[in-house]
Parts: C-alpha cells; sequence; structure tokens
C-alpha cells in the first residue's frame, strides 16, 4: 500500500493533526477570503456598484445550493473511500471515487439545465426587484456554464483531503482564489463586463482549480486513482454516498433558509438597522466556525482510516484531541465577542448606531457559539465513522428543529431580542443533545468494530 496513506495510522498522533489541520484551515479562509474579494470588487463599480452588489446578493442562495450538491456527493464518499483505504481495499476507494465524480457530473448537468430555465421566477422570489433583476441574471446566466467546474473542484477535493494530502488539497484552493482576485479587476474595470466579468473570472478559476484536482487524482501520486470505467454509477454505491452525503447538503443548503427567517424577523420586529446587525453577526460566525470547520475536515481521514484499519485506541485518542482542540477554538473565538465586541464590530462599519446596537447584542447572540466546537468534533466524527442516521439527525436538529422554530416563536413574547436568543438557546440544546448521542453511538459503534 502507499506509504503517504499509510501515514495515517502510524505517524505520531499530535504532529499528524497538526499537518492535516493546519492546510485545511487555510483552505477554509482562502475560499472566504474568494468570496469576499468578489464583492468589494462588485461593489465598487463606478455608477452601479450598490445595485450590482445587491442584484449579485440574491443569487447567494442558488450558488449555496450548487455547493450543497458538491458536498452531498464529495463529503458523502470521501470518508467512505477512506476507510476502505485504512482496510487496504483500494479497489473499493476507487470505485466510491469513481461513482462520486460520476453523481457530480450528473448534478451539475441537472442543476445547470433547471436554474437556466428557471432563472428569473426562482431570482424574484429570492428578493430581486426590478432595479436589480438585470445584475442577478447576468452574474447567474454566466456563472452556471461553470456549474461543473464547481462540482467537480469541490466535490473531488475532498477526496484529496481523504488520503492524508491536505497541502495538495488546500493549493487546489488557493490557484482559484489567486486567479479569481487577479481576473476580477481585469474582467469588471478594464473590459468593462461589470457582474459578467466577476461571473468569468469566477468560472474561468473554478475550471483551473477543477483541471488541477482531476489531474491529481488520475496521476500515480494518488493513492486512489480516478478512471472512467469507475464513473458507472452502481445502484448500491450510490445509497452509500447519499446516505452520508445528505448530512453536510442539509447542512449548507438549509443556511439560506436560516438567514431568510432570521432576517424577515428582525425587519418585522426590528427594522433595517436590526437587519443590518445580523448582517455583521453572520459575517463574525463564519470567522469563527471556519477554522473549527478546517480542523475537523483536516482531521477527518485520520477518523476514517484508522476505524477501517481497526485501530480503535488511535480512533479513541484521535477523537478526543479533536473535540478538546475545537472546544478550545470556540471558547477562545467566541470569548472575544462575548466579552470585546467592538474587536469584530469595528471590521464591518463606521455607523455609530448600527456599531452600538450589534455590540449590545452580540454577547447574546455568540453565548451558545463558546461551546459549539463541540457540536463540529461530534458532526464529523459521525461522518467519519459513516454513521449515516446519526449524522443526518444531528444535521437538522440545530438548523431545522430547533433554530427556526425558535426564532419564529421567542420574538412573539420577547420582542426582537427573542430573535438573537434563539440563536444560544438552539446552540446549547444540540450541543447537549448531540454529546449524548455522540457517548451513546461511539461506545456501539467502536464496540462493535
Amino acid at each position: 500500500m502507499n506509504h503517504k496513506d499509510e501515514r495515517l495510522g502510524t505517524e505520531p498522533l499530535g504532529r499528524l493533526m497538526f499537518s492535516l489541520a493546519v492546510p485545511s484551515v487555510a483552505a477554509q479562509l482562502i475560499n472566504v477570503l474568494y468570496n469576499i474579494v468578489d464583492r468589494i470588487y462588485i461593489g465598487h463599480i463606478p455608477e452601479y456598484g450598490d445595485v450590482a452588489l445587491t442584484g449579485v446578493g440574491v443569487t447567494f442562495p442558488i450558488l449555496t445550493m450548487i455547493s450543497a450538491f458538491s458536498a452531498f456527493a464529495g463529503m458523502g464518499g470521501a470518508p467512505l473511500a477512506s476507510i476502505q483505504l485504512g482496510k487496504q481495499n483500494k479497489q473499493k476507494a476507487e470505485q466510491i471515487l469513481g461513482n462520486s465524480a460520476g453523481l457530480l457530473v450528473l448534478c451539475a448537468v441537472i442543476l445547470t439545465v433547471f436554474f437556466s430555465v428557471f432563472k428569473t421566477p426562482i431570482l424574484y422570489a429570492f428578493g430581486a426587484s426590478d432595479a436589480t433583476i438585470t445584475y442577478a441574471r447576468d452574474y447567474i446566466t454566466i456563472y452556471l456554464i461553470g456549474t461543473i467546474f464547481v462540482q467537480l473542484a469541490l466535490g473531488l477535493n475532498a477526496y484529496i483531503s481523504g488520503q492524508g494530502e491536505a497541502k495538495i488539497a488546500m493549493f487546489s484552493v488557493l490557484i482559484g482564489a489567486v486567479l479569481n482576485i487577479c481576473l476580477d479587476p481585469v474582467f469588471i474595470f478594464l473590459f468593462h463586463l461589470g457582474v459578467r466579468g466577476a461571473a468569468l473570472a469566477t468560472i474561468i478559476s473554478q475550471a483551473v482549480s477543477a483541471a488541477w484536482v482531476v489531474r491529481f487524482l488520475t496521476s500515480e501520486k494518488s493513492v486512489m486513482r480516478l478512471t472512467f470505467k469507475n464513473m458507472h454509477l452502481n445502484g448500491a454505491t450510490i445509497k452509500m454516498i447519499a446516505g452520508l452525503g445528505i448530512s453536510p447538503f442539509i447542512m449548507q443548503s438549509t443556511e439560506s433558509l436560516v438567514t431568510i427567517t432570521l432576517n424577515t424577523g428582525l425587519q418585522k420586529y426590528g427594522g433595517d438597522l436590526y437587519v443590518g446587525s445580523m448582517s455583521i453577526l453572520m459575517s463574525i460566525m463564519q470567522l469563527i466556525t471556519i477554522p473549527v470547520q478546517g480542523i475537523t475536515q483536516g482531521i477527518q481521514p485520520v477518523i476514517s482510516y484508522n476505524y477501517g484499519a481497526g485501530n480503535i485506541d488511535r480512533v479513541k485518542a484521535t477523537l478526543k484531541r479533536m473535540i478538546l482542540v475545537c472546544l478550545s477554538g470556540t471558547l477562545v473565538l467566541a470569548g472575544v465577542a462575548i466579552f470585546f465586541p467592538e474587536v469584530y464590530t469595528g471590521l464591518f462599519t463606521n455607523n455609530k448606531e448600527l456599531l452600538e446596537l450589534t455590540c449590545k447584542v452580540m454577547p447574546v447572540y455568540f453565548l451558545g457559539i463558546s461551546i459549539f466546537g463541540i457540536q463540529c468534533a461530534c458532526q464529523t466524527s459521525f461522518i467519519s465513522l459513516g454513521q449515516a442516521k446519526v449524522s443526518l439527525f444531528i444535521a437538522l436538529l440545530r438548523k431545522i428543529i430547533l433554530l427556526i422554530p425558535l426564532a419564529v416563536i421567542l420574538p412573539k413574547f420577547m420582542g426582537v431580542m427573542g430573535i438573537y436568543r434563539a440563536e444560544p438557546v438552539a446552540d446549547t440544546i444540540s450541543v447537549l443533545t448531540t454529546s449524548v448521542v455522540f457517548v451513546i453511538t461511539m461506545k456501539k459503534v467502536l464496540r462493535n468494530k
């Protein structure tokens, strides 16, 4: 077996986790930068930048849905492939990789056709107005041409991480991000293409990322090889991928639903200023949770590989360390938001009223996020060990079962502050429930192994 993936089972745990987590965190942060820089360039288009930015903002639920499908096929299959590598079953790992690639191509075709046909009514439903629809439509029309690249770049990158090649996985994101940042001003300002230029820069960047990922996975450097033969969809394999992939799919696709629910409530009970505060809080939430998600994604292959190899003591040690690191991360990052809210708020606005309101609500909003590292670590553990049903329940619990209903019910009794309080209540109940389920499930799963 290739020595590169064997290190997942033999290298000292602390060093291994660090070497995998750091590039994974970097890749997550680069990805956020990617999106933020895009918005900054569009917002600075002379004469119509503000309207164009609003128009492009309306397309984000569609972009979220496209990336959710890449997570469905990629993150649903990569842990299963890692488990098979641990079992020394390279052939089965390659079948999972091939079927995942086939599924990504199929999803890309369906999504491209569907959103291209129905884009105008969908964009209006997501909040486009007659003033912004032109920009929204211009952006999404070009973006949809590159759906296949987005699916392959995001979905197959999980298989590079899954064999312990975190640095190569990071470079695939870095190449796209740097290229996008360079091409944006050229297409938007130099060629005067406006939002269409921004979309064009994005799909070219994603195409290069996709080419990098596919080239690596078809080369001898990859432990598991991507071949056309394995891309023929197999019912049993697709069922396994879908069973595990539904959890990350729900986690990503419901983000827009949460945002719509919170913003609608804030508009009703508070007004524009409160909606503005939520935009800042959501951005800070990313700054807190994305490093932790990067850590868990980096460490996931270690858990999956050693579970497949039957190294249960190493699995247990990895789980304990991951939970401790993730909890420490959210305690520190959310602690800054709770005790020194102005540190974060000042990054996003100079408006005195908005600053005061955001600093007032931030300690309440992020109270539950301080222990959220436990939830992230447990969720990744379920996915890493192929526990599809438990993973699905945990994915639904925080947002769908708890947060959205609480955000609707609490303001009826507490006014606008009820919406901010819905987050810590949902987070705390979710973390406690997840912890109990984690202890019960891990005892059973690891004992059976």
